[in-house]
């Protein structure tokens, strides 16, 4: 890929849509089969029209690649595409919105709350966690609305685990409030009048007294932890109070609530559909049973190592991801022209990059549509490919708490199945999904609590 302020070698070409809409309604059904057949017709790059609206899109391995080099860096910011979100908490900068120097900056202040250093030691606290959700929501014989038990499960879990503590009663305004700020001002599918509907404004006052709350908690208690041993928050308040500029007192209210925002979607709805798959293929269930018995019945201390005592668990996980990714594309603007596989890319055009579109391509992935976890084990290892697996995005803004998600999911998953005996509403029944705001499992999604295993 070349910066150039040359002429393309050739026009970009325009996907055709149907009049006002353009593709919004293809994107909106099924974003995934839309950019792969997209691709498949025009190349790595083209153009679509969304509800008036035309963007630029790059496709494939070499787009996902393209992001991890020095040029997709140097070309493409995120800075625009989250700047609603910024503006509506009164913030200055989010990490996911900021590039550059700044960028570094926050990644820095937050990497070790993020990391699998934060869990390290801490996993009896998870399964503790874990245990205690699913025996008051997850009770036997009950039908359970599977994204929603996650929302709790993941609020839960993140909250003690990284913030020190669990907003329960807050669950409901952080999803409302998440719904509404990316639909109408991040990906701005919903027009902005909706930002006056008074259940919005009600969740949004909650998120901010929570985050109020949080902060008050913080500064009340600074310097009681020592520093090798706090948690994101306390390292986000320390920063606060000792390094001005850097979380500034208008950006606390997002940056302390942020970690229930980032996982409450993306969390949440892997391990749905995580959930429905792994019930969808009895021999994958098979598998996930044994090694979660294996661990849990051996008597011994559960750590952070033992995820790799599961692996059946965590190539189930990797191929939810493949085939559910939350993060169907990247969304940047072009900080100057340059051009990428023979198209002209100009300054400050919004441009989609499909990284997910190789995770349903069989030049990649055999057989994509189908689910199986095999195909992550040596030596196939299908996702080593290059620009062929993506499910943490690509580039600087790839998700700095993937390490910390791995063994989370893992063992949240492997308890879940170790305690529960579950089955799907219908053996035919097939996973219905949504896009927004983000993709993955319908709120309508259940399952049936049959008995107790362990």
């Amino acid at each position: 890929m070349t910066i150039t302020n040359a002429a393309p070698a050739r026009p970009t070409p325009t996907v055709k849509g149907v009049p006002i809409f353009g593709s919004a309604l293809e994107m909106g059904k099924d974003p995934c089969a839309f950019l792969v057949k997209a691709y498949r017709e025009h190349g790595p790059v083209f153009r679509m029209k969304l509800l008036g609206r035309t963007y630029t899109v790059l496709a494939g391995a070499a787009a996902a690649d393209f992001m991890n080099s020095r040029e997709g860096r140097e070309c493409l910011r995120s800075k625009e595409f989250w700047q609603g979100m910024v503006d509506e908490y009164g913030a200055t900068r989010t990490i996911t919105g900021e590039d550059g120097e700044s960028h570094k900056e926050l990644r820095e202040l937050m990497r070790r709350g993020y990391s699998r250093d934060a869990i390290k030691g801490r996993v009896p606290e998870l399964l503790e966690i874990t245990d205690r959700v699913l025996e008051r929501d997850w009770k036997p014989g009950s039908a359970v609305p599977v994204v929603q038990g996650m929302q709790y499960l993941v609020t839960e879990q993140l909250g003690e685990l990284l913030t020190g503590s669990a907003p329960r009663e807050y669950v409901p305004d952080i999803r409302l409030l998440t719904l509404y700020v990316l639909n109408v001002l991040v990906t701005k599918q919903r027009p902005r009048i909706l930002l006056r509907n008074p259940k919005y404004q009600k969740a949004k006052a909650r998120v901010f007294e929570l985050g109020d709350k949080m902060a008050a908690d913080l500064k009340a208690r600074h310097g009681q932890t020592p520093e090798a041993e706090r948690n994101l928050v306390e390292d986000l308040i320390d920063a606060h109070l000792n390094r001005p500029g850097v979380v500034p007192a208008e950006d606390l209210v997002m940056t302390l609530t942020g970690p229930y925002v980032a996982g409450l979607d993306t969390v949440a709805n892997t391990t749905a559909a995580f959930v429905y798959a792994v019930l969808k293929h009895p021999e994958v269930l098979a598998r996930i049973r044994a090694e979660a018995d294996a661990l849990f019945d051996g008597g011994g201390p559960v750590t952070e190592d033992d995820v790799r005592k599961l692996p059946a668990t965590r190539y189930a996980l990797m191929e939810t991801m493949r085939l559910y990714p939350v993060a169907v594309t990247l969304i940047r603007t072009a900080t100057r022209d340059f051009e990428f596989a023979g198209h002209a890319i100009k300054e400050g055009e919004m441009v989609y990059i499909g990284t997910t579109v190789p995770h349903f391509m069989e030049e990649y992935f055999a057989e994509p549509a189908k689910f199986d976890i095999t195909r992550f084990e040596k030596p196939r290892a299908e996702h080593l490919q290059p620009g062929a697996y993506s499910p943490y995005g690509r580039g600087p803004h790839t998700c700095l708490g993937k390490s910390f998600a791995d063994v989370q999911m893992a063992l949240a998953m492997a308890r879940l199945f170790h305690r529960l005996d579950l089955e799907l509403e219908s053996p035919d029944y097939t996973l219905v999904t949504k896009t927004a705001p983000t993709p993955g499992p319908a709120m309508s999604f259940k399952v049936r609590v049959k008995g107790l295993r362990k």
